[in-house]
């Protein structure tokens, strides 16, 4: 499910349930959504499109909400950073990976 899409879709990859992530994506988009959630605890699964080259991402946790996960600033980047959705959609370079607070602490 990409960010742009608000319905949570659940099929089958390799016999396993899954929620999928993004379907008719590019090998290397499906490779850093795979490393990127791999390294957030969740068992992936992948699966070829036919003859078109793209690739559909899922992740075994059918309750998994790719919207909700982004937004809420649940997922960690490689260097420990809370993901934006900027770094999600792989938009600019590692400086999306700044932590951005909608308020801040005082004394």
């Amino acid at each position: 499910m990409a960010l742009n899409k608000a319905q949570h879709s659940i099929e089958e990859i390799d016999g396993v349930r899954c929620s999928i992530i993004e379907k008719g994506v590019s090998e290397e988009r499906a490779a850093f959504l795979k490393n990127l959630l791999e390294l957030n605890n969740y068992e992936v699964k992948t699966k070829a499109e036919g003859e078109s080259g793209t690739v559909t991402v899922g992740v075994t946790d059918i309750v998994f909400n790719v919207i909700l996960s982004v937004y809420g600033r649940y997922l960690k980047s490689p260097s420990g950073k809370k993901v934006t959705p900027a770094y999600w959609l792989q938009q600019s370079n590692k400086e999306t990976e700044i932590e951005v607070n909608y308020w801040s602490f005082g004394k």
